[in-house]
């Protein structure tokens, strides 16, 4: 952490779509952005073609600098917010612009990626990826009933959101009990799911993790390829609480300051031989 500024006259990214523009700037870890939204725009017009998602499934939070915004959920809920206003939308949501005036907030959430293209040339990519489902999903569900649990798994997704972020990963896609997030680097993959396990227990709620590294395959809302496949597997034989990673994460992450523990050999379903799995023991803070 140090003393610095940085201007919006001076993105360090700007990212544009129809009836919006981004400008983007970095203060070292910390990304905040500056939306200029038209009078017209709406995210499942403007941007799903972009993010390939049904709704927004990023944790907004920000301040409306003019204009004004509607916002809303799944369940038909819906907030307007206007100039002066501070906001948190959580992910799951529609939103549109009100009125004849362009809608200009500043966000200091969801900016890292956010509105950025897809590589439409579906290249392969070398990422880590990090798997989590929460334990005892079923059961859960049964004992709050359907409202209730609704509310609890939204709450699960934005805390998610938030600690993906953090560590500079990307949230691909919530999985109705769990989330799917790709990272740029295994210390930040196995960071990054050490800290969303540790927020949705605040809720009640126990996950199991699983963190693969390999080449992947972006597409529309998604990736995919077998290094996908493998951090799902290795995510369902985790137990409540515990983050498994496998051997090739273990190999990157020599140095790093974390510790682990021999989770011994598993058959993981549909991939070919036992596999060594290692359970995060403890981590140092970064």
């Amino acid at each position: 952490m140090r003393l610095q500024r940085r201007r919006f006259t001076e993105p360090s990214d700007v990212r544009t779509m129809p009836r919006g523009r981004i400008e983007v700037v970095e203060l070292d870890d910390t990304v905040v952005g500056r939306m200029t939204y038209e009078p017209g725009w709406r995210w499942s017009v403007d941007v799903k073609p972009i993010a390939g998602t049904d709704t927004c499934q990023y944790h907004h939070l920000g301040v409306t600098l003019s204009g004004r915004v509607r916002a809303q959920m799944p369940d038909g809920t819906e907030l307007e917010i206007g100039p002066g206003d501070v906001f948190e939308i959580p992910p799951g949501h529609d939103a549109w612009v009100v009125g004849d005036e362009p809608w200009i907030s500043v966000d200091f959430e969801a900016m890292r990626t956010y509105g950025k293209e897809l590589d439409a040339r579906d290249e392969r990519i070398l990422a880590s990826i990090v798997f989590t489902d929460i334990v005892d999903s079923t059961r859960r569900a049964a004992e709050l009933g359907a409202a209730r649990w609704r509310d609890l798994v939204g709450e699960h997704n934005r805390k998610a959101s938030m600690a993906i972020d953090r560590h500079r990963g990307r949230l691909v896609k919530t999985t109705g009990d769990g989330v799917l997030a790709q990272f740029d680097g295994a210390e930040r993959a196995v960071r990054g799911a050490a800290a969303i396990r540790d927020a949705v227990q605040s809720l009640g709620l126990e996950i199991r993790t699983g963190v693969h590294t390999g080449e992947i395959q972006s597409i529309a809302g998604d990736v995919r390829g077998i290094a996908v496949h493998t951090a799902a597997r290795i995510m369902a034989v985790a137990g409540s609480g515990e983050i498994l990673i496998s051997a090739t994460v273990m190999d990157l992450l020599d140095g790093s300051g974390l510790t682990f523990e021999d989770a011994g050999l598993h058959e993981l379903k549909g991939l070919h031989g036992a596999r060594q799995l290692y359970r995060l023991a403890s981590l140092k803070h970064d």
